[in-house]
């Protein structure tokens, strides 16, 4: 699955080398959670050899002002890339940075976000575009304001995800409060482009407990939907899927595969999916709550295995605190 503004300055070269807390740098798995600290809405990427993990920080709305990444080898050692991106490289946007979407194309990293978590269409926010050189950056916003900044179809302009599908066409899935929009993008990423019917903003809202983090992925010739239900700051916050022949549907909800566990954490959700190049090996990469926290920003982020039955359903994910063994991209 494809995918996946200004110098910020010398300390974006800052990194560091960790394993997670629960396990030793020679453990055999990652143990969970895997990144240091609160992060949220974790996207996950592979470029070349190395697995990426773009995060939310999890805190305030006011203090989210930027963006770090976690690059690894073999998902189990993780580098930290501090201030990847931040409000300082983007114009228009000032807090609430969330949800990144981020790709590669033609040798160029394209890092979409959310900003300003607007309420109407007379607020300046929405989701944005930045462009780098190299996936740890430093990204500079791409247009200089939002590539979608109104509502439509009743859709928040958040939680963006950007797919690319088998014909080259880039597709953009996104939206809050109970509303799922897909766009085609321009293949530039510079704006949206009319779907055949002639329509920009196709809702393809799939169930009615559909809340946000939309994401789109393609098996055995059929488009995945997922998306997260329940409130994020809730202990039910979950995610469930649909499939469908196209990728602007219509979906039908299946049910849901991930969802709080009372011995291991609680409000799970807002995810991406990796797919190990090479293989049928598949990770979710996801943010829960670690239990006896009740702070709504005390989100980590997570990975476990995530399994498909004889049919292609999804099947429900077992939370884990080993999370996953190693696998190198480079050793196949």
């Amino acid at each position: 699955m494809a995918k996946m503004r200004a110098i910020v300055g010398a300390a974006l070269v800052a990194t560091a080398v960790f394993t997670a807390a629960a396990a030793p740098a020679a453990s055999a798995t990652s143990g969970n959670p895997i990144l240091p600290g609160w992060y949220a809405d974790p996207e996950a990427a592979v470029f070349g050899n190395t697995y990426w993990i773009f995060p939310t920080s999890s805190a305030p709305y006011a203090e989210q002002t930027g963006f770090d990444a976690f690059s690894s080898p073999d998902l189990v050692q993780w580098t930290r890339h501090r201030n990847v991106l931040t409000t300082d490289a983007i114009p228009w946007a000032r807090e609430a940075l969330w949800a990144p979407s981020v790709l590669e194309r033609d040798g160029r990293y394209y890092f979409f976000f959310s900003a300003n978590d607007i309420k109407s269409d007379q607020e300046l926010g929405g989701i944005g575009v930045a462009v780098a050189d190299r996936p740890e950056g430093p990204y500079r916003d791409l247009l200089g304001k939002p590539l979608i900044g109104t509502f439509h179809n009743g859709a928040q302009p958040i939680d963006q995800f950007v797919f690319e599908d088998d014909d080259g066409a880039w597709y953009m899935i996104y939206g809050g409060w109970k509303h799922a929009n897909i766009v085609r993008l321009k293949d530039d990423f510079t704006g949206v482009q009319p779907h055949e019917d002639g329509t920009l903003y196709k809702e393809i809202t799939p169930a009615p407990e559909y809340v946000e983090g939309s994401l789109m992925f393609k098996r055995g010739g059929r488009y995945y939907y997922m998306w997260s239900e329940g409130g994020w700051g809730e202990p039910e916050y979950s995610v469930a899927y649909a499939i469908a022949d196209k990728p602007t549907g219509p979906f039908k909800r299946i049910g849901k595969i991930l969802q709080q566990d009372p011995t291991i954490a609680t409000s799970a959700g807002h995810h991406s999916v990796i797919h190990a190049p090479g293989s049928d090996n598949w990770y979710i990469v996801y943010h829960r709550r670690p239990l006896g926290e009740t702070s709504r920003h005390h989100r980590a982020t997570a990975i476990d295995r995530m399994y498909f039955d004889e049919k292609g359903l999804i099947l429900p994910v077992r939370m884990t605190m080993e999370g996953v063994p190693a696998e190198r991209l480079d050793a196949r």
